[in-house]
């Protein structure tokens, strides 16, 4: 599992697949202010983004993969202005 929940927030690491957008959603409904650490993240998939779109989280570090910190970061950071 890529998705670590702890009382501190949300964890992505590795390559978060389709399958944690789910258990990313789920997570954020219970708790919309959760935050959101992504530095050990290497890639993730669509769905994943999507549902930190949608939720307006603002996650918190500078990703590993450079595309979700080029293109995706900024992107979230206007969903939530």
């Amino acid at each position: 599992m890529t998705i670590t929940i702890s009382p501190t927030g949300v964890e992505l690491t590795g390559a978060c697949p389709v399958e944690d957008a789910e258990i990313l959603l789920q997570h954020l409904l219970s708790a919309p202010l959760a935050p959101i650490h992504w530095s050990a993240c290497d890639s993730a998939h669509s769905a994943v983004i999507q549902v930190l779109l949608v939720a307006k989280a603002r996650p918190q570090g500078s990703p590993n993969c450079p595309f979700l910190r080029d293109h995706v970061g900024p992107l979230l950071v206007r969903a939530v202005t």
